[in-house]
């Protein structure tokens, strides 16, 4: 059984939890305007979240609010 939870950390951070057997999931994210949620990175871990993951986290989103052309990749996908 998979079991999915979200929260909110700090400074725009939250936190995507999911365990599948053992193995406990971390994905930490943020919004960018009101539709689009911008992935930062995923660990595994079974506490809370470690400091040096969240800073790591809002150092990237205050990048991709300065620049978010800069760190956009878009591709288009062939129906083949």
């Amino acid at each position: 059984m998979i079991i999915i939870v979200a929260d909110f950390l700090r400074e725009g951070i939250h936190e995507l939890r999911a365990q599948k057997g053992r193995v406990h999931y971390r994905m930490l994210y943020f919004f960018y305007g009101r539709s689009v949620a911008v992935l930062d990175h995923a660990l595994t871990k079974e506490g809370k979240v470690p400091d040096a993951d969240i800073e790591r986290a809002i150092r990237r989103k205050k990048a991709f609010e300065r620049d978010p052309a800069r760190h956009t990749y878009e591709e288009e996908l062939s129906n083949g």
